[in-house]
């Protein structure tokens, strides 16, 4: 898997977030297990580390909040 640094863009129903990469590209997330448990919070704006999926890469899972706005 691949690890990127993304910003949070939009909240989507079901605990999926649209983020934009550093190369512009927008990809549909949701929070990793460690994530879930941790009732991690995500926010527009917010900085995120995110896992991209090897098999379809307009998905991934965020694995880490870095900045918060």
């Amino acid at each position: 898997m691949t690890s990127v640094q993304a910003v949070v863009v939009e909240l989507l129903p079901h605990a999926v977030v649209k983020v934009k990469l550093a190369n512009e590209a927008m990809v549909l997330a949701h929070a990793a297990g460690a994530a879930k448990t941790n009732f991690l919070r995500v926010r527009p704006g917010d900085r995120v580390q995110v896992e991209l999926s090897p098999h379809d890469p307009g998905r991934g899972r965020i694995v880490r909040l870095l900045e918060k706005t």
